[in-house]
């Protein structure tokens, strides 16, 4: 069974404008899928549907088997259990650690001290940032502090990790290694879902390559690149 379906999805906003037209997509458990595609396209209505900051006009969209359009708002948390999100500008917490910004994403379940710390220095070795945990948000670099966003949209757990364009603020060389981690990832078994107009990136990496063109899905690239001419 697919992890994710989208089936017959439109999206009309209240403007009139259609930002996704008849969509129907599959991603399975354990997939890496770049999303692409030129501005006002439709991908951020993709992902923001799939979290349930968005429903769809029409259609039906199952994360998990939870079919998210008729989810009730009281059980969204059902939803966003299953997934960790990845912003282009980190949305970390200023006054807070490293280690007290990634403990907030669990402190919110109620869990005991004791397992949110295995849990948080667990992250923190994975994104390669366990010996700047006191540090605070203003002391690290571009790249670091992105690297904070991913430990703590995976602390939980969750089963999809979806990036918004989080390369979309950092140099080339970093933007490889926040890459590599997203990678790392991916190998434990977490599905990866990016949002990216980075040429270089995609060119590198040959992931399924999902590419919208104007509310429509044009190309579905099992190992694909962003100028894919071979198809």
């Amino acid at each position: 069974m697919s992890l994710i379906k989208f089936c017959n999805v439109k999206k009309v906003y209240k403007s009139g404008v259609t930002a996704i037209y008849d969509l129907n997509l599959t991603i399975d458990k354990g997939e890496f899928v770049f999303v692409i595609g030129a501005t006002g396209c439709g991908k951020s209505t993709l992902i923001k549907m799939l979290y349930r900051e968005e429903k769809p006009t029409s259609g039906q969209i199952y994360v998990g088997g939870l079919d998210v359009a008729r989810l009730r708002n009281s059980k969204v948390y059902k939803l966003r259990r299953k997934i960790g999100v990845v912003f282009q500008d980190f949305r970390l917490l200023p006054k807070l650690t490293v280690y007290e910004n990634v403990a907030f994403a669990l402190e919110i379940f109620g869990l005991p001290k004791s397992e949110i710390h295995g849990k948080v220095i667990k992250v923190l070795e994975l994104v390669g940032l366990k010996n700047k945990a006191k540090h605070y948000s203003h002391e690290l670099s571009g790249g670091e502090q992105q690297r904070v966003a991913i430990a703590r949209a995976i602390v939980n757990g969750p089963k999809i990790l979806i990036c918004d364009e989080p390369t979309g603020n950092l140099d080339e060389g970093t933007s490889m290694e926040i890459m590599d981690v997203l990678e790392e990832i991916n190998k434990i078994g977490t599905t990866v879902i990016m949002v990216t107009h980075d040429t270089e990136i995609v060119n590198k990496y040959k992931k399924r390559v999902i590419l919208l063109d104007a509310g429509r899905l044009l190309k579905d690239y099992k190992e694909g690149t962003y100028n894919h001419e071979s198809a």
